[in-house]
């Protein structure tokens, strides 16, 4: 039986307001201070480019109700396209979902598309805390550029703040 480590093809679908139920809930269980509907709302009027990311599975592969259903929501990114860079504002893969390589996955189809688009450069800030990502970037070639000052909220209860490490990674473009 096919699991989602094996699936070869991702399917990038850009983000619609009927998405928005199966991102929230993806959302809630993976950040401690997740983005709202709201948030996802104003990305999509904003004309952000969201995606979801599904499986593209064959009849034969496809498990209805599962993982292995091609409609389910794997995983999920914001990005915003500035003069002369990408911003990853959110990624986010179910936490069901992790350590199969999707997010490396992700990045390289990110790379991708800001090649596509004639972006030399791909920013996004991330949490000192958040060791995973900050683990993966770093493999696949980000390096810190500056750091935020009480960027992300840490607490409600105290109204502490945590730093916001920005990287950056160059995009080699064809000419």
């Amino acid at each position: 039986m096919t699991s989602p480590k094996d699936v070869a093809e991702l399917s990038f679908m850009p983000m619609q307001l009927t998405d928005l139920d199966a991102v929230l809930a993806i959302e809630a269980v993976s950040h401690l201070h997740p983005w709202t509907r709201g948030n996802f709302s104003d990305s999509l009027a904003a004309a952000h480019w969201a995606y979801c990311i599904r499986p593209s599975l064959s009849k034969d592969e496809e498990v209805p109700g599962t993982f292995l259903d091609s409609q389910a929501l794997w995983a999920y990114c914001i990005l915003y396209p500035a003069v002369d860079e990408l911003h990853l504002l959110n990624i986010t893969v179910s936490p069901e979902l992790r350590k199969l390589g999707l997010g490396a996955r992700m990045m390289e189809a990110i790379e991708g598309v800001a090649a596509q688009q004639k972006m030399p450069r791909i920013i996004l800030e991330v949490r000192p805390t958040n060791e995973p990502a900050l683990s993966l970037y770093q493999k696949l070639g980000f390096e810190q550029i500056g750091l935020r000052k009480g960027y992300y909220p840490a607490s409600q209860e105290t109204g502490i703040r945590e730093d916001a490490i920005v990287m950056a990674k160059s995009i080699k473009l064809e000419p």
